[in-house]
């Protein structure tokens, strides 16, 4: 923690699921979270709201696998405390103005929880320890795998449990927007992709708000409803509720306050929500599937700190070239040349148009026979308005 932020002060925002908190924070009040080992896309949530500080009662990085969370919150000049311990919810109600000094939290002066200021040196050392642990974690990745491929091997063999749905996909292009890495990036690098092929627009989740952020309107929502604004909802799409493979549904009680259950569908199955909607999409005949935000590395499959994941790399496997992964791309193709240059590009080309045709007598002719033309057009518009007076 650098010296000029040794004590910050600010209104305390209470949240255990990071995602739902980072919607009600507002620059400079203080997220307190329990979100062990943070991942890259909360971290980049969480300082893309530009909270004071961030008060964590588990670990950020617990030791697992070396997560990137905690070093973009003390990039992005966020205070961060861990090991706070579960009782800080009990001690502080949300809206409540903290100080939270050298890792302690006080709460009209009076210390109402202790934990550790993280700097530099104590998140490049737990980030240390980590690596030393990956060869675990693979391991476990392999074990879950395994456990997927034989659970859901009908589903991605055969694709069989695949619901019926009302929008058409057959032979169309398809693209799969999760609110993940760089997704802001990558879908303002797709707009002339999505204005020349119209494709099947599938949010996932909070995807769905990220695809109306960005001045369109989703086809279809998949997930379990956690994560996607009433607006997205409402938005006219067709709702495919991500379920338990025994069938219970959590994300129909949502749908049933807001009067949208009758037009949902179900999709048991495991996994994660954005493997479904591979799935969905390649079994629907997707002509190519473009994923936005997706995750698609070893790293990031870890990143998401659940076992779950495993289900993402079989599910890429089982659809091959089909699937074209965004990411990256707006990093890869980026405009080298501004408007404002190609504008001064296009005036000066004209000028030179301009004075080559003036050299030559052609050219003068050219240049007078235009100047007339358009001396009679500006003679016969001024009439329009001013017309000359008739004798009497």
């Amino acid at each position: 923690m650098s010296p000029q932020r040794a004590q910050v002060t600010g209104t305390a925002r209470l949240g255990r699921r990071t995602k739902d908190l980072t919607k009600r924070l507002q620059p400079g009040d203080i997220a307190i979270i329990d979100h062990e080992d943070v991942d890259r896309v909360a971290a980049e949530a969480l300082v893309e709201r530009q909270p004071a500080a961030v008060l964590n009662a588990a670990a950020s990085t617990s030791g697992r696998y070396p997560n990137a969370g905690p070093q973009i919150l003390l990039d992005g000049d966020v205070v961060l405390v861990d090991a706070l311990g579960p009782s800080l919810f009990e001690g502080i109600r949300d809206g409540q103005t903290i100080t939270v000094r050298d890792g302690e939290v006080l709460l009209e002066e009076v210390v109402v929880a202790r934990g550790v200021a993280q700097d530099q040196a104590t998140v490049t050392a737990a980030l240390e320890i980590a690596r030393e642990g990956l060869s675990e974690q693979l391991e476990l990745f392999a074990e879950n795998t395994m456990e997927y491929m034989l659970r859901e091997r009908d589903l991605l063999l055969d694709g069989i449990g695949a619901p019926d749905v009302r929008t058409r996909i057959d032979g169309r292009p398809v693209l799969i927007v999760v609110r993940g890495y760089h997704y802001k990036e990558d879908l303002a690098t797709l707009r002339p992709f999505l204005r020349e092929n119209r494709p099947v627009i599938i949010g996932v989740d909070g995807g769905a708000d990220a695809v109306i952020e960005a001045g369109f309107r989703p086809d279809m929502i998949i997930g379990d409803m956690d994560s996607v604004s009433d607006r997205a909802l409402a938005s006219g799409a067709e709702l495919v509720v991500h379920a338990y493979r025994d069938g219970r549904a959590p994300g129909l009680e949502r749908l049933a306050g807001l009067g949208l259950s009758e037009q949902a569908v179900l999709f048991p199955a495991s996994g994660t929500s954005e493997d479904i909607a591979m799935l969905l999409a390649d079994e629907k005949g997707a002509s190519v599937i473009v994923a936005v935000g997706t995750h698609g590395t070893l790293e990031e499959f870890l990143d998401k700190g659940r076992a779950g994941m495993s289900s993402t790399f079989l599910t890429r496997l089982r659809i091959g070239s089909k699937l074209v992964d965004a990411k990256g791309v707006s990093r890869l193709y980026r405009q080298r040349i501004s408007t404002v240059q190609l504008l001064l590009l296009a005036v000066a080309g004209l000028a030179a148009l301009a004075v080559a045709l003036w050299a030559t007598p052609g050219g003068q002719a050219v240049v007078q026979l235009m100047g007339a033309r358009l001396d009679g057009m500006l003679s016969w518009f001024t009439t329009l308005f001013f017309p000359r007076a008739t004798g009497s």
